[in-house]
């Protein structure tokens, strides 16, 4: 399976797990529901900025989203007070 279709999988089963519609998902990435549609049905690729900003929302690690690994692993806590501005 390609990465970008692990992508649009998990992305999705994520949003789902969460119980969230995807205008819930755009309005944490600061979005549209159209792009979350078209990302989770690979018609659209997404920035590096809204790849952190899910990572974050769903905390799991970028290359569980991207299908390099299987495990969803936890963003560390530190990393995420960085990303924020915080010491």
């Amino acid at each position: 399976m390609l990465h970008k279709d692990i992508f649009c999988m998990r992305v999705k089963k994520l949003r789902k797990s969460m119980n969230e519609q995807q205008k819930d998902l755009a309005e944490a990435i600061g979005t549209t529901q159209a792009a979350i549609s078209d990302i989770e049905n690979g018609r659209r690729a997404t920035s590096f900025d809204k790849l952190a900003a899910i990572c974050m929302h769903y905390n799991v690690s970028a290359d569980y989203l991207l299908g390099l690994i299987d495990d969803p692993r936890p963003l560390k806590m530190e990393q995420m007070d960085k990303k924020e501005g915080q010491p």
